[in-house]
């Protein structure tokens, strides 16, 4: 049996205690004999997966209650996992969403790092650059490279500060580890998502009395 979480460019597998990061195009590449239980944000793969009979798409059966509306079923799992707190994927986009007493308060996007780096390409190509994740956020830049750096993690740093204030912040997908080191209430948790795969995987097999 496989857990599965497909983004729009990689997919996390769980699979007998280990998760795996593949990118979208090493996904596609694998053949699966065993039961993928998924979910995906990803438009482009639906068709492709609810055609093989090994993948079996458990979002029909995660139910939350929101007045947010267009809410990603990734982040639904992820906010389901909190019963207090503020919780932070950051993957190819960075989103953050208030939970408190297992009521969902609502949530903001931002880009992701990669978009961050392709809006300041779009400016100028003077201003393509690696970030530099080690950048110094005490002190005024003195090279571009830094400047830009500097403006895009500390924005980010200083929003996700400002929402959380005292709760406690949990951190998950690929910058996640990254991101939960600036903030002293932060836990990463690469299993976020799981748990809620996982837990609406048992509750289903117990409805049906079988495998699904």
């Amino acid at each position: 049996m496989i857990l599965c979480d497909i983004g729009n460019t990689n997919a996390h597998l769980f699979k007998n205690g280990h998760l795996h990061i593949k990118t979208i195009h090493e996904f596609l590449k694998l053949t699966f004999n065993e039961k993928v239980y998924y979910i995906c944000v990803n438009d482009n793969l639906k068709s492709f997966l609810s055609a093989d009979k090994n993948f079996f798409n458990l979002e029909p059966y995660i139910d939350f209650d929101t007045e947010y509306v267009g809410m990603g079923i990734d982040r639904i799992c992820a906010c389901k996992a909190v019963n207090d707190g503020v919780i932070v994927d950051a993957g190819s986009a960075i989103t953050v969403d208030i939970m408190k007493g297992g009521i969902h308060e609502g949530g903001y996007i931002l880009p992701g790092f990669a978009a961050y780096a392709a809006a300041y390409m779009s400016v100028s190509s003077r201003l393509k650059i690696d970030i530099n994740r080690n950048v110094k956020l005490d002190a005024m830049p003195k090279n571009t490279k830094d400047a830009i750096s500097y403006g895009v993690i500390k924005s980010i740093q200083l929003v996700i500060k400002n929402s959380a204030r005292n709760r406690k912040i949990y951190f998950c997908g690929g910058d996640g580890e990254y991101l939960s080191g600036f903030f002293k209430n932060a836990l990463y948790d690469e299993m976020l998502i799981f748990k809620v795969l996982e837990k609406t995987l048992h509750s289903l097999k117990f409805i049906k009395g079988k495998t699904c």
